[in-house]
C-alpha cells in the first residue's frame, strides 16, 4: 500500500487486521497439520522426520502467538 499517492487509504482497520490474522492462523495450522503427517508416516529419513516436526512444533507457536493476538482484538 502507497500512502503517499493522493487519496490513498493508509493503515488497517481492525476488523482487517483481525481477518487477515485468522487467515494466517488457518494457513499455520494447516502447515503444523501437514508437518505433523508427513513425520508419523517418515521411518527411513530420521533426520527429516526430526526436520519436519520442528517445523511443526514453530507453527504450533505461531499459531499459540496468533491466537493471543486476536483474543486481545477481542478485547
Amino acid at each position: 500500500m502507497d500512502c503517499d499517492e493522493t487519496g490513498a487509504k493508509c493503515g488497517i482497520d481492525a476488523a482487517e487486521l483481525k481477518n487477515e490474522l485468522q487467515r494466517t492462523l488457518a494457513y499455520e495450522t494447516e502447515l503444523l497439520r501437514t508437518y505433523t503427517i508427513m513425520s508419523e508416516r517418515l521411518h527411513s529419513r530420521e533426520q527429516l522426520r526430526e526436520r519436519l516436526q520442528n517445523f511443526a512444533e514453530g507453527n504450533a507457536k505461531r499459531s499459540r502467538q496468533l491466537i493471543d493476538e486476536i483474543e486481545q482484538l477481542n478485547s
